[in-house]
């Protein structure tokens, strides 16, 4: 065999120089993405500071930086009743370093025309729990049940009273309006004054702005224990765990109307696979530990793991089935 020339010698090494540094490449790749997270999360809330969401996601967010070793910093990205937080989430870049939560007016929203963000813009994570709608008032109303609200209502003028609890149109909004549908009164006799979120609302009923608020028991009891607030119903199916005193809507009125908002955590569609188990183990794991339930019962969430694939499917039946109940409650055509 004939030595290597110096042009041979040059064109061997660059070849194996070459072959070195890809292969260097490629485990660098390698160790930067198995060192997932290198840098902070953002988690995006399309919702105000302060609302159920808002502190179910805070409380997530701190259980997951214990567990990831970077912040994961929660942004309030507010406004048309929650659109523009979920759009963010959406247009994000599928990375891994953007989630944000989802909730059940997505689906209203999509159901009335409002947005297209339907559960095919997402990869969805984790559903994480369900609150149903309460019926809230301010501590020194003359109304101490449901039927006293509600016969009052019925007796008064159209524009007496006014309701809050969302935007016009969401979840909280459909709640009461479809109790009023039930009970054959017309749900804009009484004027929706949109919010922000829940917790503007429970401190517009506590400063007496607004008559009846309808988030979830669990959003209002602090300003319920404090005195600020009345409890008056729950829309779900049993009585709240932290107010077993207070009535079913059913065990109130006799009305059979139950109504519930749910949270989930999600990325951008287009999402890797790979990126996707790294996400669901880091929300996984937040959601199991110990400081994240101890939140949860102390303010009386309910914990509802799905994983990816169930919550996907659920998302997807909550678009194509709540339609059925807005058009029960009037709200769409």
């Amino acid at each position: 065999m004939k030595p290597l020339n110096r042009f041979n010698r040059r064109g061997v090494l660059a070849v194996a120089g070459s072959v070195f540094m890809a292969g260097a490449l490629m485990l660098g790749s390698a160790n930067a993405h198995a060192a997932w997270p290198e840098r902070p999360i953002t988690l995006i809330v399309p919702w105000g500071a302060g609302g159920g969401t808002d502190q179910v996601a805070r409380a997530l967010a701190a259980s997951m930086e214990a567990n990831l070793g970077q912040p994961v910093n929660v942004v309030n990205r507010t406004g048309g009743s929650g659109v523009i937080g979920h759009a963010a989430l959406a247009a994000a870049a599928p990375d891994g370093y953007t989630i944000g939560t989802i909730n059940v007016d997505l689906s209203q929203l999509v159901c009335k025309g409002v947005t297209d963000l339907t559960y095919e813009k997402f990869t969805q994570i984790a559903l994480l729990n369900s609150a149903p709608a309460g019926l809230i008032v301010n501590a020194e109303s003359p109304f101490n049940s449901a039927s006293e609200l509600l016969d009052a209502i019925k007796a008064e003028p159209a524009n007496t009273f006014k309701a809050s609890g969302t935007g016009a149109g969401g979840i909280w909004h459909l709640a009461f309006a479809g109790w009023l549908y039930k009970e054959g009164v017309d749900p804009n006799k009484v004027p929706w004054v949109p919010s922000q979120g829940e917790a503007p609302s429970l401190k517009d009923a506590a400063a007496g702005a607004v008559d009846v608020v309808t988030p979830p028991l669990s959003s209002g009891l602090q300003l319920i224990q404090a005195g600020k607030l009345k409890a008056l119903a729950t829309m779900g199916e049993s009585r709240f765990s932290q107010l077993p005193e207070v009535p079913t809507l059913e065990e109130a009125t006799g009305t059979d109307w139950q109504v519930s908002t749910w949270r989930m955590i999600g990325a951008p569609a287009g999402l890797s696979d790979e990126m996707r188990d790294n996400l669901v183990a880091a929300v996984k794991a937040a959601f199991d530990s110990e400081s994240f339930t101890a939140f949860m019962q102390e303010r009386g969430f309910s914990k509802n793991w799905k994983g990816p694939e169930e919550a996907r499917a659920f998302h997807q039946g909550e678009d194509e089935n709540i339609c059925v109940v807005m058009k029960a409650a009037g709200m769409v055509n």
